[in-house]
């Protein structure tokens, strides 16, 4: 498994102050993704433990409000282990602090029984279509996308989405 990049100080991936992981590799490859670079499986850094433990780091400053994961495609077959042991690793470090993710894949489909659930509390789900674009939603670049509460959503066994408080 292999990562793009990493953010230290990220304001626009999620609320607040955030450490961004952008995973490499997808298999989507959707027409004018925001991420082009990320697509390859064989680009980017290896993913290891030394990463991990990097962004539990960066995660300490109080600043931080939490931590987001994004592709690429994390959700990837190729990708999911990895992001479910920093998701784990995140939210044993910081259990005050969110796991954000986001994925093409549909979570009622496909990521609902996945273990990383346990570990993320929103996901933001379906592929970008650019004939959907809406420069207006929050977290999202299409309409078709979800922003979902996970633990909510795995209690009630449904899709429930994020109500911002």
């Amino acid at each position: 498994m292999r990562y793009n990049k990493i953010r230290k100080m990220d304001i626009s991936n999620g609320p607040g102050i955030r450490v961004s992981i952008f995973m490499q590799g997808c298999a989507f490859n959707c027409k004018n993704c925001f991420n082009p670079e990320t697509h390859d499986f064989n680009g980017g850094e290896e993913f290891t433990d030394k990463t991990i433990e990097r962004i539990i780091s960066l995660c300490a400053n109080e600043n931080v409000v939490g931590l987001s994961i994004l592709g690429g495609e994390p959700m990837h077959p190729k990708n999911i282990d990895g992001t479910m042991r920093l998701a784990k690793a995140f939210k044993e470090k910081y259990p005050d602090k969110t796991v954000w993710a986001w994925t093409g894949y549909l979570f009622d489909e496909y990521l609902s029984d996945k273990e990383v659930c346990g570990y993320l509390d929103v996901v933001v789900d379906g592929q970008y279509v650019e004939e959907l674009h809406n420069p207006s939603l929050k977290w999202k670049g299409s309409s078709n996308q979800r922003v979902i509460d996970v633990q909510k959503s795995l209690e009630e066994g449904k899709v429930v989405l994020l109500v911002e408080q």
